[in-house]
């Protein structure tokens, strides 16, 4: 009674099968499905290779929220090379709360203006890379992975022109300021501290000539520092005849997280805004010839992360692939070989009626 019943539950089971074995006696081959195995086995080999180099790629991922973190200081990086002599200008730093960064944390040191050969080639390649992050965001997220592996791009040259006539200023090192707006300025004379206010002791240069604030913006970041991460402003170059020039840069500056399971950093993403101008009392232009960096802090935080394709959803994929070639490729094999089957009986059927129609 038991094996009766064990085998009404086998018979059940192979009812079930939606997998019937045909016996290979009475399956045909032919030349044509021989072909089509082939190329169906071509082309799954092909998209399985595609889909597992996409499954080995990231891509970034951007989120937005709320920065609340407005307590902690905000560190700027700066060099920036003035075509004027070290002891005819000064650099500061003033926010809105009226807070003032003396210049004592920069560094000033005697140059000259025209850059090396592997200078200006560096700075050539910079242009170029800045003018294609204009055109191709998608390049910015390949500096992105790049620094979240831990890539390291090549620094700027060191200057080899110590023999050569240094008729400019290089003003670089960092300063740390709270997370309110303010402005970093290079003008005319060293900055001074008075009971009206913040000023540039100027009145002891009274050459005109030396009013000339072409420069050159090596480097100038806020936030950590970030290892292959091309700022907006690095590389620029303002070259000018006038004596006396007003440069501005209107500055947002945008908090970043980026985040991988390999490297978390803090830094800050940052666009900007250029306007020049010549300084003319008499034509109304009015304001203070110099260089002038004004910048303001995003309330938006951006999150970016580099994500990778699971593994679940990669087997997902490739079985999708495998099965929806095969189903596509049976499904034309049948159609192809119906319409070669008609053709070929319509052929026959005349055929043989042409044949019925001679005379004996």
């Amino acid at each position: 009674m038991k094996r009766l019943n064990r085998r009404n539950t086998i018979d059940i089971v192979k009812e079930l099968d939606a997998f019937p074995k045909v016996p290979e006696s009475y399956v045909e081959t032919s030349a044509f499905g021989g072909t089509v195995s082939l190329i169906v086995f071509i082309l799954m080999a092909l998209l399985a290779i595609s889909e597992y180099l996409v499954y080995q790629d990231s891509w970034i991922k951007y989120d937005y929220e709320v920065d609340t973190d407005f307590t902690s200081k905000l560190k700027i990086k700066i060099d920036i090379t003035v075509a004027m002599k070290c002891e005819r200008v000064g650099a500061d730093v003033l926010d809105i709360a009226g807070t003032v960064i003396a210049s004592k944390e920069l560094k000033y040191d005697p140059v000259s203006f025209e850059p090396s050969p592997q200078r200006q080639m560096w700075y050539q390649i910079l242009q170029q890379i800045q003018n294609r992050l204009r055109e191709e965001r998608s390049l910015q997220d390949v500096l992105f992975k790049s620094a979240l592996k831990g890539y390291f791009s090549d620094p700027l040259p060191g200057n080899d022109s110590e023999s050569e006539s240094q008729n400019a200023c290089r003003i670089h090192g960092q300063i740390y300021v709270s997370k309110v707006a303010g402005n970093f300025h290079i003008t005319l004379g060293k900055p001074i501290e008075t009971s009206k206010g913040h000023a540039h002791f100027a009145s002891l240069i009274k050459n005109e000539a030396v009013y000339n604030f072409s420069h050159r913006i090596d480097y100038l970041s806020f936030g950590n520092d970030v290892p292959g991460h091309i700022n907006p402003l690095d590389g620029t170059e303002k070259i000018t005849l006038e004596q006396k020039m007003l440069f501005q840069y209107f500055i947002t500056i945008v908090p970043t997280k980026l985040h991988t399971s390999n490297v978390s950093v803090d830094m800050h993403q940052f666009s900007v805004t250029e306007r020049e101008r010549v300084v003319s009392h008499e034509k109304g232009s009015h304001g203070v010839s110099g260089i002038f960096v004004k910048y303001k802090l995003s309330p938006l935080m951006v999150r970016v992360s580099e994500e990778h394709m699971p593994l679940s959803v990669f087997l997902v994929r490739l079985c999708g692939i495998v099965g929806g070639i095969f189903s596509t490729s049976d499904l034309l094999h049948r159609l192809i070989g119906y319409f070669v089957d008609i053709i070929c009986c319509r052929f026959k059927l005349g055929a043989n009626q042409s044949k019925e129609v001679l005379p004996d």
